[in-house]
Parts: structure tokens; C-alpha cells; sequence
């Protein structure tokens, strides 16, 4: 078949139409079963195409493609190459290429650049460049170097055939012990307007097309100022609170993000309480999406929700209810369609088109309402220019997929955030003593000093440990680090009795702001990451590189100012042990 034969099969693939003809020439040939496809954005995972994933109890690719009509994933977990992450692309591809449409699959994906693994936010790096956390990305105070981050994310991104990223995420870590600050810029609503518009520009580039990954800016209308620090991923969390009267603040990164050109955007699972606003999840709320980010901002790109709204899950085997925080009364098919009349033109991880087939049956959903988020849909896919070249190059894929100077440049930054908070003369130390260190692979410490096995032989001792969190009651609620951020008795007894037989360094990863007085009154020395290998960590101690990050955040003094102080309000726990920007120069 010649590419005349194509165009005329599918005139919608002819490029010397505009976007907005090739729009309506689809549109007009599809069906609503078809239709209906478009508006389900659900996980998949590398593998056959034909197995269904066990994990998150979802069909098989083949099933969401040719019985769903389905085009938009979201790419769950990693493969040991970019080729293999590349090939299943392409197969995965093919088959969208086989449908009657033709139309090509658009793959999304939560960050997985850094260091953590999540499976509600986020995937470890895999053959990725390695980065801090966007926390860390924050600690740099350098929107360069977001940028630089963020276009070798998106050179990574596209080379496998990732052309959606969820994320960045500007929300304000306002509240010490939300769970899901560790992808935020942190605490000020001026940084974090400045990085997250820099981090727009890398993954978009310089104007959107073929070579960009678009960017859903989230959790519009801001996600931080969360009852008592829990997570809206869970009922206890379902509740967003303004005692500080500051609903308005947490706009401002969304307005510079908007500013930027982020092209789609997501809301948050939770409720706001005591606002101007409907008391319903914001996927639900019409008066947030239509009245705010529709007509006040103007924005015509894409909304999607946030992952499972509609329907009941299982995640690991354990139940979990919808996040239909505010209107958990409603059957599916009623959520459906409160979302749809809100505005919102995608429902994140769910593929239940039946559902919506039923609501356009019963005339609850006119078809006009249909085209309006479809025409939205579409546009993004021939914007991203996958109706035209979907596939990648797969030998590309394993050069450019953990290129050296990508790797490079994220060591880089990884010793560029590392923030030292305290030190007494013991850094940076000379290479050559004798090491004790807990959490640093020994191999990689024996390149800066003799390790040893006790605290008692060492000249120096170095601690790596994790902010403090409670332990829930499911598996997946443990990827949610909530609750005190005191450190026990044990870990502090610990630090104390090796700080008091050698000079101890501790750093620790502050995936939220741990409350550190004890150990800084016990420690030679204390640093904060929030990603750093080892290597990158003993170049900063050691002096081989600068000391250079900065607090994306206040460091609580404790727990009793964390809890009295107002989870909207930035910067509002009494008498800081260290405040935002603190950060010493070795």
C-alpha cells in the first residue's frame, strides 16, 4: 500500500492538514465504542502482551488495545535496558497499529530518575540516570540545572517511547508530614514556581512537537495542606484543610507552571473543607476545574484524574476503595459521571469504557460532551507526532538510556544537593583514616579511607539513616512514609553510644523533615540528602566536592510544633531547629 493509499484509508494522516482538520477527520470516523476508549489512562507493565498483570489485577495489553480500545498507559516498573523497555514498545505499537483506527498508544509514567520505589509515585532508576529526588533537585536552588535534568529525562523519556510524564509535582510540602513531599520542590511558593516552570521547558522543549514529553503538572489546586499530614490516598487522609486562610498561595506554582506551557494537569484525590469550594475530591469538583483552572486560569489542556476514582481496587492483594473522597455514596457510574460534568477529560487508572458506554446509552453523557475531551485527547497525540512515527529506534534506545555524561551529570547533582547542617571541624575529613560506616557499601568506603568493623578501631564514622515514619497496616500504605518524624529511642541510643567512641557523621535521607535536634546534639557532624549514592555523599564529606545544598524546607524543632502548626501556611512551626536556605560550605 503506497502512502496515497494510506492518507486516503486515513486522511487524518495527512500532515499537509492542520492539526485541527486531521482532529476532526478522526473524530468523524470514529465510533463511540471507540470513542469511549480514549478517555482511560490505566497501568500497564512490560511483559507479554497477552498476560494480565497479577500485582494491580489489570487485563492484558491485548485486551485494553482490541476490546477496551484503549491508547493511554501508564508504564509500571523498569527493564534491565532501554532496548528491551524500547522492543515491548514497538510490539505494544503494532498492535495498537492493527486496530481499525490505527491509533497509536501514548505511554505515560511517574518519575524514575531517582531513588525511590513506589508503586502509587514513583520507579527506581533502573538503566535510567540516576537524580536526587526533586527535593533534592530543590536543594540546588539552580533552575539551570533543573532544566538540564529535566531535558535529559526527556532525551531518556523518548528514546523508549515514554511521551507523557506525570509529573512535575509543584504542590507546597506546607504540612511536615505529608508523605508525598519528596516530589515537590518543598516549602516556598517562589522556588517552587521557578523550578517546576524549569522543569516544564526541559521535558517540552523549546516549542511542543515530536521530539517533546508533555508534561501533567500536579495535584492542581495544591496537595499539601493535608489534615494531620496523611496521604488522600487513603481514607484518613481525605481531608485538605486552609486554617491559615492560604488556599490561595498554593496556586501560584500551578499559575508559573501554567505560565510555562505544561500542556496537561492533574488534581488531587483530596477534599477541601471550609473553603469557597464544594467539600468533594477534586477530581469531582466542578467548582475547582471548570470555575477555577478552566475559567479563571484559561487552561484548555488535558485533565486527568488522579489514579482510581471510579472504582473499588485490589493493590497487593489487600482491598482499597475508591478515592471518591465526598461522594463515596455515589455508585461508579454516578462518580463517572460527577467527573466528566467537572470537566475532566481522562480518568487515571481505571478501564472501565463499559461504564461510560451505559452513561451515553442512558443520555446521562451526550456525545457532544464526549468530543469535547476527545478532541482535546487526539490533539496531544498528533502534537506528539506519534500518528506519524510511534515507534523508536531500539538500538538508540540502549545508547542514549543511561548515556555516561547523563549519569555524569545526575552524580553531579547528587553531590550538589547533599546539605550539611552541622559540623564542628570534622569535615571534611582527609582521605586515609580509618572508616566505620553503616549504610555505605564498604567496597565504596575503602576508596576514601581503611574501613574497619567497630566504631572503637575508626577515626571517623559515618551513619546513613532514614527519616522517621510509623508503620500502617498494609503494604501498600508503607510506600507512604506518614506519621511522627521523631526518631525511636533505639536509632537515637545508637548514634549516641557511636558518637560517643568516635566522631560521627550522620546523614540522613529526609524524605520528609526529620526532627534532628537529639542527633545534631549528639553528632560531629549532620548532613541531609535526598538521593545520593555513597560515592556522592563521601566526595561531599571528604571535600572532593563542595558542600553546596541548601534546605528546601524548615527542620522542625518538634513533634509539638509540627502538629500545632497550620498545614496550609508555609514556614509556621515555632522556633525551627533550622530554617529553609540553611546549608554550610565545606
Amino acid at each position: 500500500m503506497t502512502d496515497t493509499d494510506v492518507i486516503t484509508a486515513r486522511p487524518w494522516l495527512d500532515t499537509s492538514l492542520t492539526i485541527d482538520e486531521r482532529v476532526q477527520l478522526l473524530l468523524d470516523e470514529m465510533t463511540i465504542v471507540e470513542k469511549a476508549g480514549l478517555f482511560f489512562h490505566t497501568m500497564i507493565a512490560i511483559g507479554d502482551l497477552d498476560e494480565a498483570n497479577p500485582i494491580f489485577g489489570t487485563p492484558s495489553a491485548r485486551e485494553f488495545v482490541e476490546v477496551k480500545n484503549m491508547t493511554h498507559f501508564n508504564l509500571l516498573g523498569a527493564a534491565p535496558t532501554g532496548r528491551e523497555i524500547a522492543a515491548w514498545q514497538n510490539e505494544l505499537q503494532r498492535l495498537a497499529a492493527s486496530t481499525r483506527l490505527g491509533i497509536p498508544v501514548t505511554l505515560s509514567t511517574d518519575p524514575r530518575h531517582s531513588f525511590s520505589e513506589n508503586p502509587g509515585a514513583s520507579i527506581l532508576a533502573g538503566p535510567f540516570s540516576q537524580w536526587p529526588e526533586t527535593l533534592g533537585l530543590a536543594a540546588t536552588r539552580d533552575p539551570e540545572l533543573v532544566q538540564r535534568f529535566a531535558d535529559i529525562a526527556r532525551q531518556e523519556y523518548t528514546a523508549v517511547g515514554l511521551r507523557v510524564a506525570l509529573h512535575p509535582q509543584v504542590d507546597l510540602a506546607t504540612e511536615p508530614r505529608w508523605a508525598r513531599q519528596t516530589a515537590t520542590f518543598g516549602e516556598d511558593p517562589e522556588l517552587t514556581g521557578i523550578l517546576g516552570a524549569a522543569y516544564i521547558r526541559g521535558f517540552q522543549g523549546e516549542s511542543f512537537g515530536p521530539g517533546s514529553v508533555s508534561t501533567m503538572t500536579k495535584h492542581f489546586p495544591g496537595g499539601g495542606p493535608q489534615l494531620d499530614g496523611e496521604d488522600p490516598h487513603f481514607p484518613y487522609g481525605r481531608e485538605q484543610v486552609y486554617p491559615g486562610g492560604e488556599f490561595e498561595l498554593h496556586l501560584k506554582p500551578f499559575e508559573d507552571a501554567l505560565a510555562a506551557g505544561t500542556r496537561q494537569m492533574m488534581p488531587y484525590y483530596g477534599m477541601p473543607v471550609g473553603t469557597e469550594y464544594e467539600e468533594v475530591g477534586f477530581g469531582f469538583n466542578r467548582s475547582v476545574i471548570t470555575g477555577l483552572l478552566r475559567e479563571r486560569f484559561g487552561f484548555d489542556g488535558l485533565v486527568c484524574t488522579d489514579w482510581g476514582l471510579i472504582n473499588d481496587a485490589e493493590i497487593f492483594g489487600q482491598p482499597f476503595p475508591a478515592r471518591a473522597w465526598g461522594v463515596e455514596h455515589l455508585t461508579p457510574r454516578e462518580r463517572m459521571r460527577r467527573v466528566l460534568d467537572a470537566g475532566v477529560d481522562q480518568f487515571g487508572g481505571e478501564d472501565c469504557p463499559g461504564l461510560l458506554l451505559e452513561l451515553i446509552a442512558d443520555g446521562s453523557v451526550s456525545e457532544d460532551r464526549l468530543d469535547i475531551s476527545a478532541r482535546r485527547i487526539l490533539r496531544e497525540k498528533f502534537e506528539l507526532g506519534l500518528f506519524e512515527n510511534p515507534f523508536v529506534d531500539e538500538d538508540a534506545a540502549d545508547e542514549i538510556v543511561g548515556r555516561a555524561e547523563f549519569r555524569a551529570a545526575g552524580e553531579a547533582a547528587q553531590r550538589a544537593s547533599v546539605t550539611v547542617l552541622t559540623n564542628d571541624g570534622a569535615l571534611p575529613f582527609a582521605t586515609g583514616l580509618k572508616l566505620y560506616v553503616e549504610g555505605i557499601d564498604a567496597e565504596i568506603a575503602s576508596a576514601y579511607g581503611e574501613v574497619v568493623a567497630t566504631p572503637a578501631e575508626a577515626d571517623l564514622a559515618v551513619i546513613r539513616l532514614q527519616a522517621p515514619f510509623e508503620q500502617r497496616d498494609t503494604t501498600f500504605e508503607n510506600f507512604f512514609h506518614a506519621g511522627s518524624l521523631e526518631f525511636s529511642d533505639g536509632v537515637l541510643d545508637h548514634v549516641r553510644a557511636i558518637s560517643r567512641t568516635v566522631p560521627t557523621v550522620v546523614d540522613v535521607l529526609a524524605d520528609r523533615p526529620p526532627i534532628l535536634q537529639p542527633i545534631t546534639d549528639a553528632a560531629a557532624a549532620v548532613t541531609v540528602n535526598w538521593g545520593a549514592s555513597g560515592a556522592a555523599l563521601l566526595d561531599v564529606l571528604s571535600g572532593v566536592a563542595s558542600a553546596q545544598g541548601r534546605l528546601p524546607f524548615d527542620l522542625p524543632r518538634s513533634m509539638a510544633a509540627v502538629v500545632a502548626s497550620r498545614p496550609d501556611v508555609p514556614f509556621d512551626t515555632a522556633d525551627p531547629h533550622f530554617r529553609f536556605g540553611h546549608g554550610l560550605t565545606l
